[in-house]
């Protein structure tokens, strides 16, 4: 049996390629049905804080859905990385500077208040049936919301991908973050262990 780091390895990989081989006229139909159905889905308005991310390579674009919720009364924020291990949250404010955070993303400087989300749309490379998720390796976002529930908060999670990315099986270790719904261009997934 591998190991589970090869394993999630080669997963993410072979989702990556299949959303890389999508057309990037699809890529934009699909980011903008999320956006509709997300819109629907998620009832958010004035005191939500929702994260979004600046989409890199050929990701899902979260940024219809999230200027949609913005519209509803949410206050936005995107994930700024500080360092090898640890992101925070800082509000996106329209006209306020983006600064390159690294790995092909964008994010508020330094200047930008640092926000607790409430309602997480969250970047993947792969997904199973039952809510787990691949990120990109590094561990961000299980380290953030770890440290959101340890600080007593419960955000709500929303994977964003597109159906492609779907694997048969995620190789989960414990200290996984499990989502409780995903976005697709197919629709609104919930999912009954999501946290």
């Amino acid at each position: 049996m591998q190991p589970l780091k090869e394993l999630k390895r080669r997963r993410r990989e072979e989702a990556l390629a299949r959303r890389d081989a999508l057309a990037p006229q699809y890529r934009i139909e699909a980011s903008l049905s999320v956006a509709e159905t997300g819109t629907e889905a998620i009832q958010c308005g004035p005191g939500d804080v929702v994260s979004g991310f600046w989409p890199i390579r050929s990701e899902i674009d979260p940024r219809p859905l999230m200027d949609a919720l913005r519209q509803k009364g949410a206050r936005l924020c995107l994930p700024a990385i500080l360092d090898k291990t640890t992101i925070v949250f800082r509000e996106l404010v329209r006209g306020a500077p983006l600064v390159d955070m690294g790995f092909g993303t964008m994010g508020p400087s330094g200047e930008a208040e640092v926000l607790d989300p409430t309602i997480m749309l969250v970047p993947l490379a792969a997904f199973d049936a039952r809510g787990h998720r691949i990120g990109y390796g590094a561990g961000y976002y299980d380290r953030a919301i770890s440290k959101l529930h340890a600080n007593g908060l419960s955000p709500r999670l929303a994977g964003m991908a597109f159906d492609c990315q779907e694997v048969e099986r995620v190789p989960d270790e414990p200290h996984d973050m499990i989502i409780s719904e995903l976005l697709t261009e197919s629709g609104l997934r919930r999912f009954a262990d999501g946290l």
